[in-house]
């Protein structure tokens, strides 16, 4: 009896795993191959990238990247708006979302969880119901067309995002390591600095990565409150969509701009990915 229920399993894991691996398969073509496609497409001339048939037999040429960064229109002032932009609402909500989400977990009242949902809640909001709002209050604060106005954007959304996930991290790390910490005499600053803070870093780094994609693909707030001399990457690749046609030879060109610092960012960083999205932090107490 034994023996035929192994054999059957022996059967069933074969079919199991070739189910697996064409799903792998199809995951991996699904979300590889557009991305690897615009990439090659951005070597291309503009008859090989308009070619109804896929050429991957092409002289491979730079004149789409060189028509990007060169005249007076360069994309340098873009990366630099998108860099800027980006990295300090990142390094805000990084910043503000462990100190909140330290003190909301190590707190002891009662509701904290219902003010822990409603500060997520706020996440839920759609960005179109909170950009005519934003956009008197910068005009107000005489923000609108600066970066500044997109770092109060990003960080209006991504800072209880922070909170939440940094919350459920600094949740679920042990008081007993931080109490010991104490009894050594370290303050409450020390035992955050020194203790929480290195044991939770791939939980940092998560959300620090989440923070910067948001920021550095958003579109709807840089083109809303971003002017001439702040407008972001997807801000310039909107402007190769024009009426008389599209540029695809750059609009591909300034995607793989685009795509390829995250791509590198989260190769650098992927071990603390892995871990701080494995640790089931993204999904909340």
């Amino acid at each position: 009896m034994s023996q035929t229920h192994t054999a059957r399993r022996g059967l069933r894991l074969p079919g199991r795993r070739i189910v697996l691996y064409v799903a792998l398969a199809v995951v991996v073509l699904w979300t590889v191959v557009p991305v690897a496609w615009m990439a090659i497409s951005s070597l291309k001339n503009p008859a090989d990238v308009l070619s109804r048939t896929p050429l991957l037999d092409f002289s491979p040429t730079m004149a789409n990247y060189a028509g990007l960064f060169s005249g007076g229109n360069s994309l340098l002032t873009y990366v630099r708006s998108s860099v800027l932009a980006a990295g300090i609402s990142t390094i805000l909500a990084t910043v503000l979302g462990s100190l909140a989400g330290y003190g909301l977990a190590r707190s002891r009242w009662r509701g904290k969880r219902h003010l822990a949902f409603w500060i997520i809640s706020t996440r839920m909001v759609p960005i179109a119901a909170v950009i005519l709002p934003l956009y008197i209050g910068f005009t107000y604060l005489h923000l609108i067309n600066s970066i500044w106005a997109l770092v109060v954007a990003y960080l209006s959304f991504n800072l209880p995002f922070a909170i939440w996930i940094m919350n459920a991290f600094f949740a679920d790390l042990p008081q007993g390591i931080e109490e010991a910490a104490r009894v050594d005499g370290a303050n409450r600053f020390q035992t955050f600095y020194r203790i929480a803070v290195p044991l939770t870093k791939p939980g940092i780094v998560t959300t620090a990565i989440l923070c910067l994609v948001f920021a550095w693909n958003d579109y709807a707030f840089a083109v809303t409150f971003s002017g001439p001399g702040s407008a972001t990457l997807p801000v310039a690749a909107s402007q190769l969509i024009t009426q008389t046609g599209v540029n695809w030879g750059q609009l591909t060109a300034i995607g793989t701009v685009v795509a390829l610092p995250m791509v590198v960012i989260g190769l650098a960083v992927r071990k603390y990915l892995v871990r701080g999205l494995t640790l089931g932090a993204v999904t909340g107490e």
